[in-house]
């Protein structure tokens, strides 16, 4: 334990005058059981995390062995990258700032601290997009093909509750329950599930020819009914799944529930079935084949396929095929790579809706295409294409 007279003559030795300097002086050492390098970690939070910390909340790192480590508040996912620093950064219990000091403490007095443990880095976080891919590949590995297929009986895959998919998806709990409704997952005995499409696309027929035969709004398609004609044929829970897949529920002044079917995304369903089995379509062909298809009173519209079909104007005769966003990689590079493989110019109209996910919060389409492509001139219109050889 040093006394103020040592502490006086170690300033003198260094040549500082106590009168430039505060008169406490805390001095340091290390405790009995101070933790060696790499034993303590420091992150380092934004104000709105921290007081979610403060509040009780919990941040959860998740992450497999061969994956970069994130972490996720209750909404937020953030990338973990290590920051080295020159300056030794002591864990000190109890330590006190200047302004900390009582009067006693303040007057010259000298403050005897232990270090804990000591860090030469610290973790920073970075706001990232969350890593939803893996969730679709995992509800993907045994899509429900419905009651009657028998695979669930003999299918070895596992399937997973919403616990398994927080431990193993790379994002907040927010966002993969958001993602889950993006990919109209269900819970079926208490897993969560995607509709194999021929199934889907089974339970969708099923409900437009009932609203078709009963000549139905289809802005007013009444739940009750629709369960007690077509149960006999699905289970009303797939039913009634399918109506909120593709409808807007809402319940009338009686309180019978209803479902507004959604246009656009039953149009952009049909166009997916039609065009899942041909390498490329006649689009002059494909829009009529289309709009017989859809159900009676809908219209379709080719802005209804953005980021499920690409339209090749090139061609003689213009065609048209299924590159669907979801099928394409997530790293922002491995995008744009697999994007210009399939087409070496593009439009921003043509890409935008397969890059659009790929922007931040602060991020622009626009932004995106700078870094990652090189612009120019074609006919009139700017297009796009790669900053680097495409093997």
């Amino acid at each position: 334990m040093r006394s103020r007279a040592e502490v006086e003559a170690t300033l003198r030795s260094a040549k500082l005058s106590p009168a430039e300097l505060l008169p406490a002086a805390q001095c340091l050492s290390f405790g009995p059981g101070a933790a060696g390098p790499g034993e303590c970690c420091l992150l380092q939070l934004e104000p709105g995390l921290c007081a979610q910390l403060e509040a009780g909340a919990s941040l959860v790192i998740r992450g497999e062995k061969d994956e970069q480590a994130v972490l996720c508040s209750k909404d937020k996912t953030y990338d973990m990258k290590i920051a080295d620093t020159s300056n030794m950064l002591l864990f000190i219990p109890g330590c006190k700032i200047p302004e900390e000091l009582n009067a006693d403490e303040a007057s010259g007095s000298v403050i005897h601290s232990q270090i804990a443990g000591f860090s030469n880095n610290y973790w920073e976080l970075r706001r990232c997009r969350p890593k939803l891919k893996k969730l679709r590949k995992l509800l993907m590995e045994d899509p429900y093909e419905g009651p009657d297929s028998g695979k669930d009986q003999t299918s070895t895959v596992s399937h997973y509750t919403t616990e398994d998919l927080l431990s193993m998806v790379q994002a907040s709990e927010e966002e993969i329950m958001h993602q889950l409704e993006v990919l109209d997952a269900c819970k079926i005995e208490g897993f969560w599930r995607v509709l194999e499409f021929d199934y889907e696309m089974k339970l969708l027929n099923h409900v437009t020819q009932l609203i078709d035969s009963e000549s139905w709004s289809l802005s007013k398609v009444p739940l009750r009914t629709c369960l007690e004609e077509l149960g006999p044929l699905e289970p009303t829970e797939m039913i009634e799944h399918i109506l909120l897949s593709y409808g807007r529920k809402y319940t009338d002044d009686a309180g019978e529930v209803y479902f507004e079917m959604r246009e656009d995304k039953i149009c952009r369903a049909i166009a997916q079935m039609l065009l899942q089995n041909a390498v490329k379509f006649n689009l002059a062909e494909f829009q009529e084949v289309w709009q017989q298809s859809v159900p009676e009173g809908m219209t379709t519209r080719l802005d209804q396929l953005k980021g499920l079909a690409l339209v090749d104007k090139n061609s003689r005769p213009e065609t048209i095929f299924l590159l669907k966003v979801e099928d394409l990689p997530e790293d922002n590079q491995e995008r744009f790579n697999s994007l210009f493989s399939v087409r070496e110019k593009w439009t921003e109209e043509d890409i935008t809706p397969y890059i659009q996910d790929l922007c931040s919060e602060k991020q622009t389409v626009g932004a995106l295409l700078t870094k990652y492509a090189r612009s120019s001139m074609q006919n009139g219109v700017k297009v796009y294409n790669s900053r680097r050889p495409i093997s």
